[in-house]
């Protein structure tokens, strides 16, 4: 297993990533008492006295009956967010090929075509800077609110022959109903996981791995354990541990890499990298600058499922570039 050391990354003003605003059958705690990895190196942010004070004041949770109901109406009020913010919302994320060499470096020859899945593509701000970036990638890409996949189908880079998108709940939808099996060579997790429910958090990654290529990886980008967006919930937003809901009914859980690590694994996959970024956003108007906090990761499906019975099933990218 890959030791992690924090990643530093120089002073920032792109808060894009920053949305912080203001069931007795889903138990959050249940789900937080995972077993630990061991881990030698820096942890999480330390915080400040104050900043240790006001978690430990905010302990109280939301009743049995609203975390359900939040549940229950999780597509309508992701589906109300892009309603209210169109596609104004994110920055474009120009920064992922950097940061993921992982989507270059798969190739086995120059020009070879590269078949990756958005998983939880929101309006595309992620999908589009890629496919401009690299005419060989066909790209499958998914979201849990229709309106979203609306947005990517509109926008007008959006060519049915370089990527077909859908409407998908990656928690109980099945993805081979629209990827073939075990075709994809990477999958993009880029602040997900963190708005679906602790308790289903596996369902998502065990769906993914069926359509992941045995020796490929899922580019993980997420909230992790006291970043800004987690400090500024006032009381009466918690969930559970490590879990918020905001204002307009969305929802956050922010990670440590110890939870996450042991997410992936037990859904079947390797650990090959899983480090925090720290970073700081700066505020010049009203002079602030925040600290930020993320996990990076790259979990990888096992080379030795190429035996599986279904290695066969592998199609061509092309075959399914039409809805």
């Amino acid at each position: 297993m890959h030791q992690r050391k924090p990643s530093v990354c120089s002073t920032s003003t792109d808060s894009s990533d920053d949305y912080s605003g203001e069931s007795s059958a889903l138990n959050v705690s249940a789900a937080t008492e995972m077993a630990s990895f061991q881990r030698k190196g820096p942890k999480a942010r330390v915080l400040s006295a104050e900043e240790e004070e006001k978690l430990q004041r905010d302990q109280a949770l939301v009743s049995d009956f609203k975390q359900q109901k939040l549940e229950k109406e999780a597509q309508k009020n992701w589906d109300l967010f892009y309603k209210r913010n169109s596609t104004n919302f994110f920055k474009d994320r120009h920064w992922t090929t950097r940061e993921f060499e992982e989507l270059r470096s798969c190739r086995e020859y120059e020009g070879q075509k590269l078949t990756m899945l958005e998983a939880g593509c929101g309006v595309g701000n992620c999908l589009f800077p890629l496919l401009e970036e690299d005419l060989n990638i066909f790209a499958y890409a998914c979201d849990f609110s229709p309106r979203a996949v609306d947005y990517v189908k509109q926008n007008p880079l959006y060519n049915s022959e370089r990527c077909k998108v859908f409407q998908c709940d990656l928690t109980r939808d099945d993805l081979l109903d629209h990827v073939p099996p075990e075709s994809v060579d990477a999958v993009t997790l880029i602040f997900v996981l963190s708005a679906v429910h602790p308790e289903k958090m596996h369902l998502v990654l065990q769906n993914i791995y069926k359509v992941l290529k045995p020796g490929r990886s899922v580019l993980f980008r997420d909230y992790g354990l006291y970043d800004h967006a987690m400090l500024r919930f006032k009381a009466g937003s918690k969930l559970g541990e490590n879990f918020y809901v905001r204002q307009d009914g969305t929802r956050s859980y922010f990670f440590t890499d110890e939870y996450l690590a042991q997410l992936f694994v037990n859904a079947g996959y390797e650990e090959m990298l899983n480090e925090y970024v720290f970073r700081e956003t700066v505020n010049k108007k009203e002079g602030l600058c925040v600290p930020r906090v993320f996990l990076q990761s790259k979990f990888r499906k096992p080379q030795k499922d190429l035996d599986s019975a279904t290695m066969g099933l592998c199609y061509q990218a092309g075959d399914f570039a039409s809805p």
